[in-house]
């Protein structure tokens, strides 16, 4: 977008209405959305271009983008537990590449995270979007919100504060002793490169 684009306000009114309307027919007019309406016009423009691009990206899922960039996804039970561990971290590197990057897995082994992976997480619908195009994707293990997560979570990752505020806000609910995580993998994960 260049200056004189975003100088006329009729212009960019009529770009954000055309981005709205091909995002909306991309997904056959099923869309639900809110707009802020005291957003300045070049914030909203941007978020409908953004919006359909993403919905005018290819579905796939990971597990299909890893072999087709050669990353070959034995299954986990014929790997031995040193194959297990090289293969993951080749594995965890190639999705990086793809600008899809990992959290919240030092509670597993090697094994365990491979396992999740290759029979699960992987096989998740995902967008194929271009290494270089801006977008990223963050698949934090312990994000569901689910009753294991949340124990999960507050057992091996939250802080002080955070359980305190956790506990705060819900009383009843059991708070498990702090343990450190068996493993420690999240601080050597590849992560996104800030702009």
């Amino acid at each position: 977008m260049n200056d004189d684009q975003i100088s006329d306000p009729i212009d960019q009114e009529i770009r954000i209405n055309e981005f709205r309307e091909a995002a909306r027919e991309a997904v056959d007019g099923e869309m639900y959305s809110w707009e802020d309406p005291d957003a300045p016009p070049a914030i909203t423009e941007q978020f409908w271009a953004n919006v359909l691009e993403y919905e005018q990206t290819q579905q796939s899922c990971h597990f299909l983008m890893l072999e087709r960039v050669g990353i070959e996804l034995p299954p986990p039970e014929q790997l031995n537990d040193e194959q297990i561990g090289t293969k993951l971290w080749e594995v965890i590197h190639a999705l990086s590449g793809m600008q899809v990057y990992l959290s919240q897995t030092d509670h597993w082994s090697d094994r365990e995270l491979y396992e999740e992976l290759w029979h699960d997480t992987l096989r998740e619908y995902a967008r194929e979007f271009p290494p270089d195009s801006g977008w990223r994707c963050h698949i934090d293990f312990l994000s569901s919100g689910s009753d294991e997560d949340n124990l999960l979570y507050l057992k091996h990752y939250a802080d002080e504060e955070y359980r305190r505020r956790w506990h705060d806000d819900w009383p009843d609910d059991v708070m498990p002793s702090h343990e450190d995580p068996q493993y420690d993998r999240d601080s050597k994960l590849p992560k996104p490169l800030e702009p």
